[in-house]
């Protein structure tokens, strides 16, 4: 990811814990009240944030407080991963999944959001894994960010949750560089 934006200096990416969770769970439930993101998980926090096939997961720390979090994950049916394995010709297992990114609305416009997708970018490319995942279009900051670290529109879906609920969705490729 190319973009010269950092982190500002009293921000710490590093990996999670289990002693991390709590907080992040917290930080998750606040941030759906404030935007509505995630639209499934809020019920089981903590779990949602472990999702089936989990490879690694980061928070970012201000002050000592979990102020924000991303994970990679091995694929797990999510369209995205289908839409590049059609137009990259790769198998599954060069795949891993950008998810569960969020940063409390307090940490927000210090390049929070930019450090832990550089630092998944950086987890996936030392594993020659290409980075993948999908953003609702109704985010507008989070595909504002995912368009300046370079990732490509690979295509579009519609995400289902809840009881039948659908909302559309970009799927997107991180950049390899």
């Amino acid at each position: 990811m190319n973009a010269d934006a950092t982190t500002e200096p009293n921000v710490i990416i590093r990996t999670r814990t289990d002693e991390d969770l709590p907080a992040a769970a917290a930080g998750l439930v606040t941030v759906h009240a404030a935007d509505g993101y995630p639209v499934e998980g809020v019920d089981d926090p903590q779990g949602w944030l472990s999702p089936p096939g989990l490879l690694e997961a980061w928070v970012a720390e201000m002050a000592g407080q979990v102020v924000g979090h991303v994970a990679v994950s091995r694929p797990q049916g999510e369209e995205a991963v289908s839409l590049y394995l059609k137009q990259a010709q790769v198998s599954e297992d060069q795949v891993g999944v950008l998810a569960r990114l969020f940063v409390l609305p307090q940490a927000r416009r210090k390049a929070v959001g930019e450090g832990l997708t550089r630092e998944a970018a950086s987890y996936a490319q030392r594993r020659n894994l290409a980075l993948v995942g999908d953003v609702m279009t109704k985010d507008a900051a989070a595909i504002r960010l995912y368009e300046r670290l370079g990732c490509q529109i690979i295509g579009s879906t519609i995400h289902t949750y809840g009881d039948g609920q659908q909302t559309s969705a970009l799927c997107f490729v991180a950049p390899t560089d």
